[in-house]
């Protein structure tokens, strides 16, 4: 049977319907399993001696007080782990020329970040351990640090990591036509400074980890807040030397990622290295101030971008010079480039012009290691697009809308491959901007902010068109030689009550994976959600996948979970049409139920079929085949990715004598492919704006210049609330991919993405007419009242 996910109406219709999520009752009960959870046999804890200096030679570690402490067991430094467990270097063979060097568990002879775990205390309790940790005596020589990205590649600047010759990690530019000619040839040219301050996670559920060693079975088994079980798998089994087959990740509940448990972190390989040599198990959870000083950090940009127009508004060209800093260390295994080479891949992506060269610089510094977080690299590349793009209709007097109209790919001119030679299958700018201008009632909306301004009133609205690339194929990280899985698995098995256990390859990190995959497998078998178990998270049992990252769950996932519900499902009408003496064509399975396919009429409950199967096999034909198993993997083939696209708006409102921004209402219309619960992404597209917004108007870490962390904590370091959100007003278009039968792509990063420049380019409308223009994030008050000089620098 043909499944026409656009009929609301067909038999068994799940995909495309909000289904309540499956775990919801029980997490709201307060009966999640997450890893602090759980409690096993001889358990012990560790907790680190992390380094206080951004720089510094590890002189001298007496440790003999420590292991006084009541409850203390051992005590390991770095070279201790170095026997066991064997260094890894965060470098991909694709970045031509990124070069890092090799990273340990623990420091060794040197600590390059404040935070940098250098001892290591194991003890029966958390409390021991941090008691132990307190007794431990470190010597350190301060070093001279690296802190500035801007002249992290000077002469004068020390080099941080001396067998590397600099502190360059990666660099490339991205050039297509003749980008002198393009500005020469135009009208006008603008040009803009831009920085994006280093932020991260925050995450309800800090960084966890438990990893146990069975001398007796010689296995690894490590209960883990991961994103990425198997990527887990693989790195574990390499550096402590283990076969893949004996190393066991479990991901069970976990509160919380946006790609910071995505990552390899030293102190969580350290776990694992020192339960393989004491043979038990060994607990670390991270506290909130690690937290801060650990979790890999992201967005810390410095961009001078310019862009090119014709009289009549036509974009020629697009000139970027991206400047990253990462941190002491490349992190392993997706590396810290990625962010910057997605800048350059992606700006001026929504838009139809010739020229194009954007440049991404990256370097190290003496801070935390920063790398892949929520909607990698895409915030910084839509606020330059964007910014740019509002800069120049500012200076031809064109309204912000019409100059994107004017620009925009057509939505009939797919496939077309972008000056960044990124290919586009098939997306819906055009329709998403008439969708929003709708939602937002654009005229009325620029009509009321004209009459605030007339009373005095600074009100502003911002517009952000945006692509998202989800779907990644190797082409991501295969090609570089990291072994990340692109394609993902599931298998999908009838029990003999007819209900049915589905394991997939993706995970759940409360985004609603559980429910997602319930849908499809229910209605590609033709049984109701209630009856579809989700199994996600343990490499024991699932097929072998890449987890969830890039808004992939549904469209590689979602599809293999598909593919296997259609296999089981034939394997039972095959069954059914041998019991029933019944052409297989002329049968259906529908609410749990093998029915006509004509009529409706139920001819057998899968119960007594699986009753049949399991127990009196003996009564089926001897040649029937009656598999009621089914394991299908899916990977993209086509196309290196699946990008999906949208636009956002914001409207604001400037307090010009506190500087204090104050958000009205914001709008999205994002196209994610085929929709499979609006719910979920609605909640999706919601929580990316939030995470949007903090990063435009609130979140920034701060630094001095001895590299010492100084808002390192929840009361220094802002974070939005609920009070300060806006009505958020939410729009879809559906442009299904045809790489896959389902055809969906991702949602989970496109409000991260379009949501800073929305507020920026509303912030700026509203700062125009008295002559002020921001373009470094966060958007404090003091910035804006600089930007207006009402306080000097």
């Amino acid at each position: 049977m043909t499944l026409r996910f656009g009929n609301p109406d067909r038999p068994n219709s799940y995909i495309g319907k909000t289904v309540p999520r499956p775990n919801a009752q029980r997490l709201v009960e307060g009966r999640g399993s997450y890893v602090d959870d759980i409690v096993l046999p001889r358990m012990v804890h560790v907790a680190f001696v992390r380094s206080p200096f951004a720089h510094a030679k590890i002189a001298n570690i007496q440790a003999d007080d420590a292991l006084a402490v009541k409850g203390v067991l051992r005590v390991f430094t770095g070279a201790d782990l170095a026997k066991v467990c064997t260094p890894w270097v965060a470098v991909l063979e694709h970045l031509k020329g990124m070069k890092s060097p090799p990273e340990h568990p623990m420091a060794i002879d040197r600590a390059c970040w404040v935070g940098e775990p250098v001892v290591a205390v194991i003890a029966t309790s958390r409390r021991a351990a941090e008691d132990g940790v307190e007794q431990v005596s470190v010597d350190y020589d301060q070093l001279p640090v690296v802190t500035d990205m801007m002249s992290a590649l000077d002469k004068v600047t020390p080099v941080l990591h001396a067998e590397l010759g600099d502190n360059l990690a990666f660099q490339r530019v991205n050039e297509k036509g003749d980008i002198a000619g393009a500005f020469a040839k135009a009208h006008k040219v603008v040009e803009a400074q831009f920085s994006t301050a280093r932020h991260t996670g925050v995450t309800l559920e800090p960084r966890s980890i438990l990893v146990d060693w069975s001398t007796a079975e010689n296995q690894m088994t490590a209960y883990h807040a991961t994103q990425a079980p198997h990527m887990m798998q693989s790195v574990l089994a390499k550096h402590l030397d283990l076969p893949e087959s004996r190393v066991r990740v479990i991901c069970g509940d976990v509160g919380g990622s946006y790609g910071i448990k995505v990552h390899v972190y030293p102190d969580e390989v350290a776990t694992a290295a020192i339960a393989k040599i004491m043979g038990r198990p060994v607990k670390f959870i991270a506290d909130r101030l690690e937290s801060f000083t650990t979790d890999i950090h992201a967005r810390d940009h410095k961009i001078s971008a310019k862009i090119a127009v014709s009289a009549d508004g036509k974009i020629l060209g697009f000139d970027v010079d991206d400047w990253t800093a990462i941190g002491a260390y490349s992190v392993y295994p997706r590396t810290s480039a990625i962010e910057g080479n997605q800048v350059v891949n992606l700006c001026g992506g929504p838009y139809d012009f010739a020229d194009y060269r954007a440049k991404t610089t990256v370097v190290f510094q003496n801070k935390t290691p920063t790398s892949q977080y929520r909607a990698v690299g895409h915030p910084i590349a839509v606020a330059i697009t964007e910014g740019l793009v509002d800069m120049a209709a500012a200076a031809l007097d064109m309204d912000p809308v019409a100059i994107r109209r004017l620009n925009m790919y057509a939505d009939d001119a797919y496939p077309v491959t972008s000056p960044a030679n990124m290919r586009f299958e098939g997306l819906s700018h055009h329709q998403s901007m008439d969708k929003l201008v709708a939602l937002m009632d654009y005229d009325a909306l620029r009509a009321d902010q004209a009459a605030a301004r007339a009373k005095g009133v600074h009100r502003g609205i911002g517009i952000a068109t945006f692509i998202e690339l989800t779907n990644p194929s190797p082409f991501m990280y295969g090609i570089g030689g990291a072994r990340i899985s692109a394609q993902d698995g599931c298998t999908v098995r009838m029990d003999p009550d007819g209900s049915i256990v589905a394991m997939s390859g993706v995970t759940e990190q409360g985004q609603g994976t559980e429910a997602m995959l319930s849908q499809i497998v229910a209605e590609s078998v033709g049984v109701l959600p209630a009856k579809v178990r989700i199994v996600t998270g343990d490499t024991q049992v699932t097929p072998y996948g890449g987890g969830t990252w890039a808004s992939r769950g549904a469209g590689i996932g979602g599809e293999a979970a598909l593919q296997a519900g259609r296999a089981l499902r034939n394997s039972i009408l095959e069954v059914a049409a041998a019991m029933l003496q019944a052409d297989q064509g002329k049968l259906d399975i529908r609410d749990g139920a093998v029915v006509d396919n004509d009529t409706g009429k139920t001819r057998m409950p899968l119960e007594e079929l699986g009753r049949v199967v399991y127990f009196r096999g003996d009564t089926l034909p001897k040649d029937l085949p009656r598999e009621l198993v089914q394991t299908r993997h899916y990977i993209t083939s086509e196309y290196p990715f699946a990008f999906t696209n949208g636009v956002q708006a914001s409207y604001v409102e400037v307090d010009t004598d506190t500087g204090i921004v104050k958000l009205l209402k914001h709008w999205c219309v994002e196209d994610c492919g085929r929709i499979i619960n609006p719910q979920l992404v609605d909640e999706q597209i919601r929580g990316g704006i939030v995470q949007g917004l903090g990063g435009a108007l609130f979140e920034e870490i701060h630094y001095d210049d001895d590299g010492q962390l100084l808002n390192g904590s929840m009361a220094d370091y802002l974070v939005p609330m609920a009070a300060e959100m806006p009505d958020m007003i939410l729009g879809h278009v559906e442009t299904p991919t045809k790489e896959s039968t389902l055809g969906a792509k991702g949602a989970g990063e496109a409000g991260t993405a379009g949501a800073p420049a929305a507020v920026m380019n509303a912030i700026n409308d509203a700062l125009r007419p008295l002559g002020g223009q921001v373009t470094e994030m966060p958007f404090t008050p003091e910035r804006i009242l600089r930007a207006l000089g009402t306080i000097e620098d």
